[in-house]
């Protein structure tokens, strides 16, 4: 058989040679709305590989960008690549040493930014100490910039050619401990990736869809869309507005039938819609991840015609680690057993094995009531982070997600919670994941988050925290009441405390780290005398 490397340039050259006049869509943060085509991407990649060229840019330096969503951003990454170069995509919710350490320990020498982060430029530009070049995607208006920049080519460029295990991406991950750390994607993982997203399990990508990414593209690659999309000719819509007005009207004017985000896009677009009566439009399926999807909110999409998948996965999986596959019995199940099938992390899709084990190391049994550690391993898994000493990975390649996990006997996965988030009472676990998703089942709820608090006779107790849904005024009691009928009694949390809003991570997570250091020395009344809710 021939010998076709996997890089990813043969994406855009795809889109390009049978796709051509499909759509490419951006809605710009000052309101403007642009069109393009595929054909248009791929030319203007190639006159971007040949000006990264003329600055003297050679393969293996990285180009890093600071931008939301949008068509330059799309370019930038096959510009990159194309070339031989490695992208840089940098999260520009992170604090300012974050910021600081990870440009300079990727060592980049190229800077694409959007206007709206000129004031965090400025303020890096003295401690970015390898960026050459600084470039702005959308300049002031008559102010020359990315568009000038790559026009001054004339695209008549050859990709880069070499080794399908070349690196095309690092993206460092956020919520850790210590330093953020790199993960480089190489052109194999990503193609690897790519084919296996636009499957119908995953993703369900084709040339009739019209995607809409909610997700940033500098998290986690955008889910892989800006790679999927090509592959299948879909029509992909951009935008860096995410507010819901903008997300609707999108919906809508473009016909999108796909989309993928976290639960709290999805949870500010719900609000938005029920306040407005606005509609969905054509939306056919949406992917959710990053944090458990709520059972509340998928039934809220479903009794809407979307089809909700469910899915699991990180920075260091490119991040699609697992996804709501539909059981061959699917039919035969009720609405309830859906919604539960639903609410789960979903299969391994092939190029993905999956295992639990316990604190000793010891592979659990996949019963769905066993849980432990979860790990991981495949081509498009991380087996070492950018720079480090060592491998991320055990001696049979083995990647422990930092995810405590159950897998059910049909190979479904089902988070419980992260390692460090489980809370532990009187020497049992207590998934606050579990506690939080029958929280936000309460109409009254519009997002809440469980965090174990010291206790003197249990080791820890939960303390629940609840931003009210507008216009309520649900109490603890009513609370407590609801969960009465979702969880064991001895999960009831030992106190609610309402909040005007949840700490997230720079990727839309909540963040326990910083809820913990909110309620660092908070204690429950009577403490010393509680034993417990019956």
């Amino acid at each position: 058989m021939q010998d076709w490397s996997l890089r990813v340039t043969r994406l855009i050259d795809h889109a390009e040679r049978e796709h051509a006049g499909g759509e490419v869509v951006t809605a710009w943060a000052d309101g403007r709305k642009t069109r393009s085509t595929w054909g248009k991407v791929a030319l203007d990649a190639r006159k971007m590989a040949q000006a990264l060229e003329r600055l003297g840019i050679k393969r293996g330096d990285r180009v890093a960008t600071l931008g939301m969503n949008h068509e330059h951003h799309l370019i930038s990454w096959y510009g990159t690549t194309g070339m031989g170069a490695i992208l840089h995509t940098i999260n520009p919710r992170l604090f300012d040493d974050q910021l600081e350490y990870i440009a300079n320990h990727a060592e980049d020498r190229v800077l694409l930014y959007d206007r709206a982060f000129t004031p965090i430029v400025e303020r890096m530009k003295p401690k970015w100490t390898t960026i050459e070049h600084f470039i702005c995607f959308d300049p002031d208006p008559g102010q020359p910039g990315f568009r000038e920049w790559i026009d001054a080519e004339d695209g008549n460029y050859t990709w880069a050619d070499g080794d399908e295990r070349d690196p095309i991406g690092l993206c460092y991950t956020s919520g850790t401990t210590g330093n953020p750390k790199g993960v480089l994607y190489e052109h194999r993982s990503t193609m690897l990736h790519t084919l296996a997203e636009i499957g119908p399990d995953i993703m369900g990508l084709a040339q009739q869809a019209v995607v809409l990414p909610i997700v940033p593209m500098f998290h986690a690659n955008a889910w892989g869309v800006p790679w999927a999309a090509p592959a299948t000719g879909a029509k992909l819509v951009l935008s860096a507005d995410y507010r819901p007005e903008t997300m609707c009207a999108l919906f809508r004017e473009e016909k999108v039938t796909h989309s993928a985000g976290v639960p709290t896009v999805w949870l500010t677009m719900i609000d938005h819609i029920e306040r407005t009566g606005e509609e969905l439009g054509d939306l056919k399926k949406v992917t959710i991840g990053g944090s458990a999807a709520p059972r509340a909110m998928i039934r809220w999409l479903r009794d809407r015609g979307v089809d909700v998948t469910h899915a699991w996965g990180m920075t260091e999986t490119s991040p699609i680690g697992t996804c709501g596959a539909r059981p061959t019995n699917w039919s035969d199940l009720n609405d309830e057993e859906q919604v539960d099938h639903i609410a789960m992390q979903g299969r391994a899709p092939f190029g993905v094995e999956l295992r639990i084990v316990d604190d000793e190391g010891v592979v659990q049994p996949r019963d769905g009531k066993s849980s432990g550690r979860l790990q991981c391993r495949g081509p498009w898994v991380i087996k070492r982070y950018f720079k480090a000493d060592q491998d991320a990975t055990d001696d049979e390649q083995w990647f422990d997600t930092g995810d405590v996990a159950c897998i059910h006997p049909d190979g479904t996965m089902q988070i419980t919670d992260r390692s460090k988030d489980v809370i532990k009472s009187g020497g049992e676990w207590i998934s606050s994941i579990e506690l939080e998703n029958a929280a936000v089942c309460h109409p009254g709820v519009a997002e809440a988050a469980a965090i174990g608090i010291p206790h003197p006779l249990w080791d820890e107790r939960p303390l629940l925290c609840v931003v009210r849904a507008n216009g309520s005024d649900v109490t603890s009691e009513e609370i407590i009441g609801h969960l009465r009928g979702h969880v064991a009694s001895w999960w009831l949390p030992n106190a609610i405390e309402f909040v005007d809003e949840l700490p997230h991570t720079a990727t839309g997570k909540l963040s326990k780290l910083r809820l913990r250091e909110q309620f660092k020395g908070y204690r429950f009344a009577n403490a010393e005398e509680m034993v417990g809710r019956d």
